[in-house]
């Protein structure tokens, strides 16, 4: 009898009902960002980045930074205004809503230095699109600079979300901290 309760407590207690298990996302933490100044490169502009980003120049118009733990970069390329004012703000709003396809909104944060005379525009495309924030930089007259930021993976918003708005502060230090030469 004793052998018969021992039994069956353990086959009872050996039951157990299958559930499914939620879906578990990696929880990204980055460092809080370390700030530097430009050398060298572009003798049309100089601003601060992070850096966790390396800087390449391709040459004396268009420059990267290249953030390898997030497989991103962030493109940017310089453009003297020469009575082309118009056309160039024309692409610049342009090139954001070449992702409307992709994209669930595409919100704008203007940005406006008088002090510095630096005038742009922060797009941020939400959703599936190829590049997740672009802008554009000028003082109206002379300079002209836009950029655009590329992951290396395909296009999936909830999981390049975490990276995506570390990237975005480190851009708006860079629009904050430009510097026209």
């Amino acid at each position: 009898m004793k052998l018969s309760i021992i039994l069956s407590l353990i086959f009872i207690g050996c039951v157990s009902d299958s559930q499914p298990k939620p879906r578990g996302y990696l929880r990204l933490d980055y460092p809080l960002p370390n700030y530097i100044q430009t050398k060298g490169g572009s003798t049309f502009f100089s601003f601060e980045f992070n850096s966790l980003a390396k800087m390449k120049h391709d040459n004396r118009l268009a420059s990267r930074l290249i953030y390898p733990e997030m497989k991103a970069t962030l493109y940017m390329n310089y453009v003297p205004i020469n009575k082309n004012l118009d056309s160039l703000l024309n692409d610049a709003y342009k090139m954001p809503y070449k992702h409307i396809s992709k994209a669930e909104a595409i919100p704008e944060k203007l940005f406006i230095n008088k002090q510095k005379k630096v005038y742009g525009t922060l797009f941020s495309i939400v959703g599936n699109a190829a590049s997740q924030h672009q802008f554009f930089l000028t003082d109206s007259i002379n300079h002209f600079l836009v950029g655009s930021l590329y992951f290396y993976a395909k296009p999936n918003y909830d999981s390049i979300y975490p990276a995506a708005h570390y990237l975005e502060k480190d851009i708006t230090h860079l629009m904050e901290s430009l510097k026209w030469k």
